[in-house]
């Protein structure tokens, strides 16, 4: 396979998929982790699946333990220990995500994380902008502009099904990075109660995530998609003809939404 720049790659799933966001790289350092890169910057006080946002947006920033505010993503991350109130499962119930505390105890028991120390800090930026392939590729969009990437690996594993890995907690920290990550797979979820309080992700949104050696395969096999069946299923003919117009506008016997 020819190596192309990440730009390139980058292109692909924007193009292909006509993302509305930049696809994000996350690279993580063990500790002691290198000096700021050219063109990053280090920002305090953010969520984890905040930094995913400006990033997705066109920013390049670091994140260390002194600078992520959400202790569920310092904890997945093996920056400091989950507090007591997320680990009994009291906080889940206080949000009215759990009705029980042994289910919101068991949510984060089951929670894939790093060791506690081995993690010095993490860069996340537009997916152009690294040198080098990232540990982890981010997607953040429409639910239909994700289906195909997940199309796409499945292409690429030879028709092997792909499962997905969630509590719908950690939508973006867990399961979207830290499963990639160390599972050495794509993930997919539909989003969890933080990122969506947290970050401007709209509704019919959600994340994907798949590790970085990936990312050439992914990017072929989405190019062949979108020569026929990506816009042979958005152009919905076979519904328009159901509908009984040319354009695809609904018929009468279509219920109104909402």
């Amino acid at each position: 396979m020819v190596v192309r720049p990440l730009a390139s790659w980058s292109s692909t799933l924007k193009e292909s998929l006509h993302l509305r966001w930049e696809p994000v790289g996350v690279k993580l350092w063990p500790a002691p982790a290198p000096e700021l890169p050219e063109g990053f910057e280090r920002v305090t006080g953010l969520r984890y699946c905040q930094g995913l946002m400006l990033a997705r947006r066109g920013r390049s920033i670091r994140l260390g333990p002194q600078d992520l505010s959400c202790p569920a993503a310092a904890s997945a991350f093996g920056f400091r220990p989950l507090p007591s109130g997320l680990a009994s499962g009291q906080g889940l119930v206080g949000f009215g995500i759990a009705r029980e505390p042994a289910t919101g105890r068991a949510m984060f028991e089951g929670m894939t994380r790093l060791e506690q120390g081995w993690l010095g800090e993490m860069d996340l930026a537009p997916l152009g902008a690294f040198q080098e392939l990232p540990d982890v590729v981010v997607v953040e969009d429409q639910a239909e502009r994700l289906m195909w990437l997940v199309l796409a690996n499945v292409n690429r594993a030879g028709g092997a099904r792909v499962a997905a890995d969630t509590a719908v907690l950690q939508a973006t920290c867990v399961d979207s990075t830290l499963v990639p990550f160390l599972a050495k797979r794509l993930n997919f979820s539909l989003g969890c109660y933080g990122c969506r309080e947290a970050t401007d992700i709209e509704p019919g949104e959600t994340v994907v995530g798949f590790p970085g050696e990936l990312l050439p395969a992914l990017a072929e096999e989405i190019a062949h998609l979108a020569e026929r069946a990506i816009p042979r299923s958005r152009a919905k003919q076979p519904y328009a003809a159901l509908a009984g117009t040319g354009d695809g506008t609904p018929g009468p016997f279509v219920a109104p939404e909402g």
